[in-house]
């Protein structure tokens, strides 16, 4: 399941080649099927929100059901219960504590030439997000609600939409619904997959256009996003999840274990690699692998994605392990050794670090604070985690004063000159009164 490759070796370049083959991109023939739904949708409006609804997932929705009522959300708090909500309120207030400190704020700077220079921060005017049904509904993605909703509402977003595939009796399951209202997102449309997406994208009558369009999803989702990235901003192009964990002869193999099952449950495609000094945790690891997945109800989906994307390397150092660390640039990146401080300083490429073995991924998924949605794939060397930042704009501000102007202006006319742009000299030069030389 997880064979112990020594690294390097070129059995363990080909295993690395293997885990890096995930990359993000949908099949041509899903990509074609996903345009055609957007071009429904962008023609037909509704009725192409309607005819996908009640083919896919609720046959007798009409379209005054498309959006969530006051009296439904009524209903779903009288359904949960006072656990259920404390649950949230509590797990609500962590992200949004954490996502606070990643507000930006305006400045301008004024010089003693007269010059008034500065960048206006603001948010965007609306923000539109995705939440899977998850098994029909009956396993409703609460922390997606508040991953992506409380940095919207942090930012300063006006209007916040919320898109999930109603179930069969066209209803939307009553936590979801809490949890949307507890974050603040006061429209909710029963519409999911691409057309979901479109319908963000582009506008219905229903379903008003966004900005901006986050959240996970399937392939079609993820095709959707991809495809009207452009007319509106998205917040990344996520692949299967992935972990990846370091450890040393400290370390504990049932929690290793159970860490690398924690995501290989996600997805045949979901990658689990440990990164070891130490060979017989290797194959303690191993054994408590087959052992715990006997009492998983994902176990054929976490064994497929072990047997397929699943590594085991050994190192002869931390060093090393962190320079392969680094190399596959993780989702998620556990640091299961006696000092997880000293190694923090040498990660370069991760999604999210978690410190020591009482840290499991899962604390960042559900209640610590920090966003779960994360770069995949790799996308670590250059990407982030969703945050306040994604639904924020930089705007620009520039003041001239006559002292500056004349000090710059032939600097500024040679630069245009050389680029061939005589018109952009010629806004300078008029200011001048260089009218001849226009």
């Amino acid at each position: 399941m997880l064979t112990l490759l020594p690294y390097p070796s070129e059995e363990a370049e080909a295993r690395i080649e293997r885990i890096g083959s995930r990359r993000i991109g949908a099949d041509p023939k899903i990509e074609a099927q996903v345009r055609e739904i957007l071009d429904a949708v962008r023609a037909e409006g509704d009725e192409a929100l309607l005819r996908y609804t009640r083919r896919f997932d609720a046959p007798g929705l009409a379209l005054q059901d498309l959006t969530v009522t006051e009296q439904e959300i009524r209903q779903a708090y009288e359904a949960v219960d006072e656990g259920f909500l404390r649950m949230v309120r509590a797990a609500a207030a962590n992200i949004e504590a954490f996502h606070r400190h990643q507000l930006r704020t305006s400045y301008f700077t004024t010089c003693n030439d007269g010059t008034f220079l500065g960048q206006m921060v603001r948010p965007v005017e609306s923000a539109g997000l995705y939440v899977p049904g998850g098994k029909g509904g009956e396993t409703p993605l609460i922390s997606s609600v508040l991953m992506n909703g409380l940095p919207a509402r942090i930012a300063g977003v006006p209007d916040l939409a919320l898109v999930t595939p109603p179930r069969r009796d066209g209803s939307v399951n009553p936590c979801l619904l809490v949890a949307a209202t507890e974050v603040g997102i006061h429209r909710i449309h029963k519409v999911g997959s691409a057309w979901a997406v479109a319908a963000l994208a582009f506008g219905t009558p229903s379903v008003r256009r966004v900005d901006v369009i986050v959240g996970p999803g399937n392939i079609y989702v993820a095709a959707a996003k991809k495809l009207v990235s452009g007319e509106v901003g998205i917040d990344m192009l996520a692949g299967p999840s992935e972990i990846l964990v370091v450890a040393d002869d400290s370390a504990r193999a049932d929690y290793i274990a159970a860490d690398l099952l924690s995501q290989a449950e996600h997805d045949p495609m979901a990658g689990a690699v440990l990164i070891t000094t130490d060979g017989v945790l290797a194959a303690r690891v191993e054994e408590t692998l087959r052992a715990q997945m006997k009492k998983l109800p994902r176990s054929g989906i976490a064994a497929k994605a072990l047997e397929d994307y699943g590594a085991a390397f050994l190192v002869d150092n931390l060093d090393g392990a962190m320079e392969l660390a680094n190399r596959l640039a993780p989702e998620h990146l556990e640091l299961h050794v006696r000092e997880p401080l000293s190694l923090l300083g040498k990660v370069r490429n991760a999604g999210a670090v978690f410190l020591g073995e009482l840290t499991p991924e899962a604390v960042g998924d559900y209640f610590a604070g920090p966003n779960h949605v994360l770069p995949t794939a790799g996308t670590a060397r250059f990407s982030s985690a969703l945050g306040v930042e994604n639904f924020l704009k930089r705007t620009s501000v520039i003041a001239y004063s006559r002292v500056a102007l004349d000090r710059d202006a032939s600097s500024i006319i040679r630069l245009a000159e050389l680029e061939g742009l005589q018109a952009h000299a010629a806004s300078v030069r008029v200011r001048l009164n260089q009218v001849d030389e226009l």
